[in-house]
């Protein structure tokens, strides 16, 4: 039985992910996050997309931000299930605002959450996956990890950071049989995404309202597909794929566009 580790497994993208692999058989898991009334509701779904009657999946609770939490439950996973074949490191935050008026405390979370939170679970569950030779490590970014966004300046910067860490990784893991990928997921229908239109500028609303929504179980079969595929970049539909592809290129065009966007937002 295959052991999958996911952080952020309560909710959006991580969750969709765990359904899908359990639906998949021969798995068990373990997902992390944060509040226990969501992970006992994931727990229930998840267990309902099995398909082998041995499949388990264990709830841990934890915050990614702090490092001995994130040490401990992922020992405690491996203790239960044996070394992760697969680590998918979806915990996430944004809040999206003016530069100036965020206070510094929400850019040293986000960069926290997102970039060491991952950083931490890797760290964690590394070691085990060595002793085998063998094991996937899936590190979600975000198309704001690919181009910086108006409003986002707490929350692009910690996603760029991890497209340096995967880069960074994949070379130095991959001797070891380790494969290394990054997922850079569009707009996606996710409780993290309604949590960031409450607080997003009226500017990077209209900006984002340009890209095409995803549903998140969407985004999680692309993900699955671009690992059986032992893809390093997972980039879900054709705008990421060409962001990313061309974002040299496409860059002074984007900026002009946004710039247009911007300029209407504050002629209303």
């Amino acid at each position: 039985m295959r052991h999958a580790i996911i952080t952020g497994g309560s909710s959006g993208i991580g969750l969709a992910i765990a359904c899908q692999l359990a639906q998949q058989g021969n798995v068990n898991l373990s997902i992390i996050a944060r509040s226990p009334t969501k992970l006992q509701v994931a727990q229930t779904r998840i267990q309902e997309a099995f398909t082998d009657v041995q499949q388990q999946c264990l709830t841990l609770k934890a915050d990614v931000a702090q490092r001995s939490n994130i040490e401990q439950v992922i020992a405690t996973a491996i203790e239960k299930f044996g070394a992760p074949d697969l680590l998918i490191t979806s915990a996430g935050m944004a809040h999206p605002g003016y530069f100036q008026e965020l206070p510094l405390e929400i850019f040293e979370q986000t960069m926290t959450v997102n970039y060491f939170g991952t950083l931490y679970a890797i760290r964690a569950a590394l070691p085990a996956m060595q002793t085998q030779n063998q094991g996937q490590i899936v590190m979600i970014s975000s198309g704001a990890g690919l181009v910086g966004l108006f409003g986002y300046t707490p929350y692009s910067p910690s996603k760029f950071a991890l497209r340096g860490l995967a880069e960074s990784l994949r070379g130095e893991l991959k001797p070891q049989g380790i494969q290394v990928a990054i997922a850079y997921p569009p707009d996606t229908d996710t409780p993290q995404l309604a949590a960031e239109n409450l607080t997003k500028p009226p500017e990077t609303k209209l900006i984002t309202e340009t890209a095409q929504m995803w549903t998140a179980e969407r985004v999680a079969a692309t993900i699955l597909r671009g690992l059986q595929r032992q893809k390093f970049v997972i980039t879900p539909g054709l705008e990421m794929q060409l962001l990313y592809r061309l974002h040299s290129l496409l860059a002074p065009v984007l900026q002009w566009y946004f710039d247009r966007l911007v300029a209407r937002a504050r002629q209303h």
